[in-house]
């Protein structure tokens, strides 16, 4: 038991107060948390395992004008051939853009949204693991106080 005064106020406390038992406390909610991110981490790289084949760009369907004066293409956007299909990205700071067939297009499509997902899940990766690093640390400092 211990009384402390101070302005006129007598107080008892039964339980004392010590570092090692807050910190204790403080450093197993750490470790949950720790714990509940490198789950989350987990469950990321096994989405990664789940991609497909995947390309940088996006795929793009145009319909083109000739540049035959007299033709109906030159009046009228709806009347413009194709569709012509075409992959475009960026390569050494210059837009590049190659020919896709018809049956191309989809599997190139479908590439481009891969590398999405990819790009997206690299993303999270990236700040979770930021996250799991800095909770790391916090437990190596307290565990070096103490």
């Amino acid at each position: 038991m211990r009384l402390s005064y101070a302005y006129g106020i007598i107080t008892v406390s039964t339980m004392p107060h010590t570092r090692a038992s807050t910190s204790g406390i403080r450093r197993a909610a750490q470790s949950a948390i720790l714990e509940r991110h490198a789950q989350r981490f987990r469950e990321l790289k096994r989405d990664l395992e789940q991609l497909e084949y995947f390309c940088k760009g996006t795929v793009l369907k145009r319909m083109m004008k000739c540049g035959k004066a007299h033709c109906a293409c030159a009046s009228d956007p709806n009347k413009r051939h194709g569709p012509y299909y075409e992959l475009t990205y960026k390569a050494n700071g210059k837009t590049v853009n190659v020919k896709l067939s018809p049956e191309a297009a989809p599997l190139y499509k479908a590439a481009s949204q891969q590398y999405r997902k990819l790009k997206n899940l690299f993303n999270r990766l990236e700040k979770l693991s930021q996250t799991i690093l800095r909770y790391q640390a916090k437990l190596v400092q307290s565990q070096h106080r103490d």
